[in-house]
C-alpha cells in the first residue's frame, strides 16, 4: 500500500516546491506534474518526495479528516 500526503504549495522554484502541511515545511519534486498549471496556494499529494497530482482544496481536507480519524482509533 503508498500513501501520499496532501500539502500546500507555498513556493515554486524550477521543478521544486515548497510546500506544507500540519505546520511542517518540504521541498518536493515537480518532475511527475509538470503538464499541471501550478501555483502558490494549490493543493498537491506527496509521494516519496514527489508532487504525485494536484488536488482541490476540498480533497486535501478530506484526506487530512480521514488520516486523523485512523489515527484517533489506532490510540
Amino acid at each position: 500500500m503508498c500513501l501520499a500526503i496532501p500539502m500546500r504549495i507555498r513556493a515554486i522554484e524550477g521543478l521544486v516546491a515548497t510546500c506544507e502541511a500540519g505546520g511542517i515545511e518540504r521541498d518536493v519534486n515537480l518532475f511527475m506534474v509538470q503538464g499541471e498549471d501550478l501555483t502558490v496556494g494549490d493543493h498537491v499529494l506527496i509521494h516519496v518526495g514527489y508532487a504525485i497530482k494536484k488536488i482541490s482544496e476540498t480533497e486535501a481536507r478530506l484526506s487530512w479528516e480521514a488520516f486523523e480519524e485512523v489515527l484517533r482509533h489506532d490510540a
